[in-house]
């Protein structure tokens, strides 16, 4: 089960594609949709990062931050990023200190679970059963945008 609504989101410091250091409290007065994956450049991830850059304008007109999170480390994510021109960070959780604090672990990757953070830091929707093809456009709809 993911995290409840209500719930303060777990604080955390990684580094993203770049090899930029990026904590949670980066963002704090922004909403912020934190998607765990699986795995890089694998068919339902490809779909779902994909949904996410093709509405990534719909995001920033809504000053919505999107990270996306898996276990690969930022070579995995830079080769990713450069094949599907991904327009958002993903961050390395090669330890899985964040999977693990966001109650997503599948045993050695991130199950497919999707979080809404508000500007003050609590999550205000979680989404575990995730369409990959239209996960984004369902978390605009899910927040009323």
């Amino acid at each position: 089960m993911p995290l409840a609504v209500g719930t303060v989101a777990p604080a955390f410091t990684t580094t993203d594609t770049n090899g930029n250091t990026v904590s949670l409290s980066d963002f704090v007065g922004k909403t912020v949709v934190l998607y765990f994956y699986p795995k890089d450049d694998t068919p339902g991830c490809t779909k779902q990062a994909c949904s996410f850059r093709d509405a990534q304008e719909q995001y920033i007109n809504k000053d919505i931050i999107v990270l996306g999170v898996s276990a690969d480390d930022e070579a995995s994510h830079q080769a990713f990023t450069q094949k599907y021109n991904l327009n958002f960070p993903l961050l390395a959780d090669t330890d899985k200190s964040i999977i693990a604090a966001y109650d997503v672990d599948g045993g050695g990757y991130a199950k497919r679970v999707s979080y809404v953070i508000d500007p003050s830091g609590k999550i205000i929707h979680a989404d575990d059963s995730v369409n990959t093809a239209t996960h984004a456009d369902d978390i605009l709809a899910a927040l009323g945008l």
